[in-house]
């Protein structure tokens, strides 16, 4: 392969990674929108490769893809009534078809019955809503010709690695500031032979306060585990994408539907961690979202306005988890978020700074307390109500003197002073 000479960037003229990053890491909560041609089908993302569909019949889908009500507006709108604060959606999924208007494939969504160029209604609206702007694009592409067949042959490699360059400077250029460029599948080309170097170069030569994903092969600015909440490596930006129910699209025999309780606690699991949660709507057919994403999310939202302190701009701290839930920390306070309420009395263990205050962040009131360090490390609690003040989940707000440091039990592994979430699976 001929050594690729990769454009110039004025790196002066790019932020360091922290001036980057600072806005995201203190976001914590994000929105996911996954729509496309599969909603149609209305069974799965993967649905033209997993049931073999042929093109030729997958591409009609095109004729009936109206969206008449897909409005993003609203998708944001709702998006910051449940405390996001910014909002990703497909560009382009894994079945090729465009949102936007590309100038590299007849295959997009100006083009088909909608007429229409959704990015460009989407980036308009997410911005009204005051939110960070996030593209996702899929490497991957089961509609382009050389798609598969660039891993065998040079020339389809070439062609093909030009399109999705291509497609990337379109959607880094002519859609304003984007914040967030969030990649998927590279499928199947290695980094070098996407030159993701090169590709990634070009992105921020257009948008230099960028932040870019791990899926072009790369590390890149943060790390993406997906359907799981799971704490990387100290200092490693990550942020957990799931779903509300199973699948990433609209799916018409999916109703497992997560709770409140459950989405709240992977949003306590990730700030706990020090990271972001991604969480997903797939909009119907017609662009409507589903009516269960929607009261959901704005239960969320109602939680978050009385308990975002909590939540929100999260260090990675030497907490533990007890029976009835986890800690987040930030600055001199931990907030212990009760999952399960045992009534008027609560005891902590292992808290080895001194506490100088507590009260309950649900409702304002102060609580009485006593606080031992021999015998043993324990912090007692009383004058609670006897029931929870919340329905979903009541934050207690301990106010130390330092930072909050808790230590209990053996066993686990400990990286520079800060706990892993692995095992302690409360949530």
């Amino acid at each position: 392969m001929a050594e690729k000479k990769q454009p110039q960037v004025a790196t002066d003229s790019i932020p360091s990674f922290m001036q980057r990053i600072d806005w995201w890491r203190k976001a914590t909560f994000g929105m996911f929108i996954h729509y496309g041609l599969y909603s149609l089908l209305g069974r799965h993302e993967w649905i033209m490769n997993r049931e073999r569909i042929p093109l030729a019949e997958y591409e009609k889908l095109a004729a009936k893809f109206t969206a008449e009500n897909f409005d993003p507006r609203s998708y944001a709108r709702l998006a910051r009534e449940a405390g996001m604060k910014y909002v990703i959606m497909t560009t382009k999924h894994h079945e090729g078809f465009c949102l936007f208007d590309t100038a590299l494939t007849d295959y997009k969504s100006v083009n088909s019955a909608a007429g229409r160029d959704l990015i460009r209604e989407f980036a308009d609206a997410v911005r009204a809503e005051g939110l960070g702007l996030g593209f996702y694009y899929s490497m991957m592409d089961w509609h382009h010709p050389d798609g598969a067949r660039c891993l065998h042959d040079e020339a389809a490699r070439q062609r093909f690695v030009e399109y999705t360059h291509g497609q990337v400077r379109e959607l880094m250029s002519n859609y304003g500031k984007v914040d967030i460029l969030w990649y998927d599948v590279p499928w199947p080309l290695k980094p070098d032979g996407w030159d993701s170097l090169g590709l990634n170069y070009m992105v921020r030569s257009l948008q230099p306060h960028i932040l870019i994903n791990n899926r072009s092969l790369l590390p890149e600015d943060f790390g993406t585990p997906e359907q799981k909440v799971e704490a990387m490596a100290p200092y490693r930006a990550w942020e957990a994408c799931l779903t509300m129910n199973d699948t990433w699209c609209w799916n018409y025999a999916d109703h497992n539907w997560k709770s409140v309780k459950d989405i709240l606690g992977l949003l306590v699991q990730s700030a706990r961690g020090g990271g972001n949660l991604l969480m997903n709507i797939g909009p119907k057919p017609d662009g409507t979202v589903p009516q269960e994403s929607v009261e959901r999310l704005q239960a969320v939202g109602k939680w978050l306005e009385r308990h975002g302190e909590a939540i929100y701009a999260m260090e990675r701290a030497r907490t533990e988890w007890n029976a009835g839930g986890v800690s987040t920390v930030k600055g001199n306070v931990m907030y212990y978020h009760c999952r399960n309420w045992f009534g008027s009395e609560l005891t902590l263990g292992g808290i080895e700074s001194k506490v100088r205050r507590v009260w309950l962040l649900t409702t304002g009131q102060e609580v009485d307390f006593t606080q031992t360090f021999e015998p043993t490390q324990q912090l007692k609690m009383r004058g609670l109500p006897e029931e929870s003040p919340d329905e979903h989940m009541a934050v207690i707000a301990i106010e130390c003197e330092g930072s909050p440091r808790q230590r209990l039990g053996a066993g686990h592994v400990w990286l520079d002073g800060v706990l892993p979430l692995e095992g302690a699976g409360i949530f």
